[in-house]
């Protein structure tokens, strides 16, 4: 039950909103989460003035169920969307018995908008306007041709369908690059809400560097010097770092940049499908880094799963006495090899959390039981642990829990395809944060115990 606490506190202006996600994107494919080839000065910017999490998880490997987890607070399967959704124009979506925060801050007077991929049904009643959003440009289907609009994939008996939309319209912009597309109009909403009185809640939903692979001449032309795969791979990811910066100058130029909360993530791991590569191979594709972390897109192991994640809270939001206070956690360095200035939490977390995070620095009153996620704002500014003893994932017949350091993954892969030889795989991830040693065999009870009580939680889900 959500109920509005604004009220009590009249005084304290409500911060907007702003939620950026990528799509594919790798744990070390930023500047500022030790890549040193793929130069992201914005998004490094960000995160100097904001937290960076080293142990941020995504709650599903692949795009609809993590952007189900992201707007709802609730694990995949509690959303109706546990796997990556069709384009299909009768397509359902996220149950209509699970509100969106989209849903959640229109009822608390925030206006809305997404730019960009949703993913998560095209039925007339699963689209972004009948779900809470006032605002919506962008594409209904999962990957689209990033300057035709056209999705190709997954259309049983059709070859091609076009999907680029305004609300309810359909609308062609040919020629025109998406991602410009979606910077473009988060930075023209921005500009719109100046003078206006409520508050906003923005998501600029990229879809790079999804496949497809495709970016301008002119920011191919930063990375000349690297092979065609890791080229296009950097161009991609920082014509959206171009884009953070522009919406950051955008927050600025409207007088809003210190009242605005911003999220940075993306849904999964780099994916290494052949369809990446666009001369017809079918051998594997590497162009995104996980960083020292195993698997990829579809994984249960944690390059599927662990995701860059920048929160930034402007000081006039934020109420405890220490901003994040890293200074008592430990963790092992290289989980995030970088230089760059700014807080790092090392605190698990996952994207389910930002709804009731969201909702908490928003003044809205929630029933934390309604959530699967918790709010961060006490671990945030107070020093105080992850709210959560237990972080757990399933799909595709894998399951994963994560207890302290301890992750176990059952029947995992490493991508969509590829199998790995252990059944049962348990990692200390402060030792291995590779997972690249099965402990199981070494601490059998515990391996059990957690085998266990993945499969009860698992259970609950499918019998709620």
């Amino acid at each position: 039950m959500v109920t509005d606490a604004a009220s009590t506190a009249p005084s304290k202006k409500r911060p907007n909103i702003v939620f950026i996600y990528c799509d594919d994107l790798g744990y070390g494919d930023l500047g500022c989460f030790g890549s040193d080839v793929i130069r992201t000065p914005h998004l490094d910017a960000l995160a100097e003035q904001g937290v960076r999490f080293s142990q941020w998880y995504s709650n599903s490997p692949v795009c609809s169920p993590s952007r189900a987890s992201l707007l709802t607070g609730q694990y995949p399967k509690e959303t109706g969307i546990d796997q990556i959704v069709g384009g299909e124009r009768h397509t359902p979506g996220i149950s209509q018995h699970v509100p969106l925060i989209s849903e959640i801050l229109k009822q608390q007077s925030y206006r809305t908008a997404i730019f960009g991929k949703w993913h998560l049904g095209a039925a007339p009643e699963s689209r972004p306007n009948a779900r809470g959003f006032d605002q919506f440009c962008g594409f209904l289907s999962g990957c689209v041709d990033y300057y035709s609009h056209i999705f190709y994939h997954g259309m049983p008996g059709v070859q091609n369908t076009h999907d680029l939309w305004e609300n309810e319209n359909e609308i062609w912009d040919n020629g025109q690059y998406l991602t410009d597309i979606i910077t473009e109009r988060s930075v023209e909403y921005i500009q719109e809400q100046r003078a206006a009185k409520e508050p906003f809640f923005l998501y600029a939903a990229y879809n790079a560097p999804h496949y497809p692979m495709h970016a301008p001449k002119e920011v191919m032309d930063r990375y000349s010097h690297l092979p065609w795969d890791r080229q296009v791979m950097a161009a991609m990811i920082s014509a959206v770092d171009d884009g953070v910066g522009e919406i950051v100058a955008a927050l600025k130029r409207a007088d809003q940049w210190d009242n605005t909360l911003i999220f940075f993530s993306s849904d999964n791991g780099p994916s290494s499908e052949s369809r990446n590569w666009l001369d017809g191979r079918q051998d594997e594709y590497y162009g995104g880094s996980a960083g020292l972390f195993r698997g990829h897109k579809a994984s249960l192991f944690d390059g599927g799963i662990r995701e860059p994640a920048i929160l930034y809270v402007p000081s006039s939001l934020r109420e405890g006495e220490a901003w994040c206070d890293t200074d008592k956690q430990e963790a092992p360095a290289s989980w995030i090899k970088t230089s760059h200035p700014g807080r790092i939490s090392h605190e698990v977390a996952m994207m389910a959390d930002m709804v009731p995070t969201v909702l908490d620095y928003a003044g809205v009153e929630a029933d934390e039981n309604a959530f699967a996620g918790r709010s961060l704002k006490s671990m945030l500014e107070h020093g105080e642990a992850s709210p959560h003893e237990r972080l757990y994932w399933e799909y595709n017949k894998q399951l994963a829990v994560r207890s302290g350091d301890w992750k176990l993954v059952l029947n995992g892969k490493l991508d969509f395809f590829k199998d790995q030889p252990d059944e049962v795989h348990l990692s200390n991830l402060k030792e291995d944060p590779g997972e690249r040693f099965n402990l199981a065999a070494d601490y059998p009870e515990l391996a059990a115990e957690l085998s266990a009580d993945v499969r009860r939680w698992y259970a609950g889900l499918l019998s709620s």
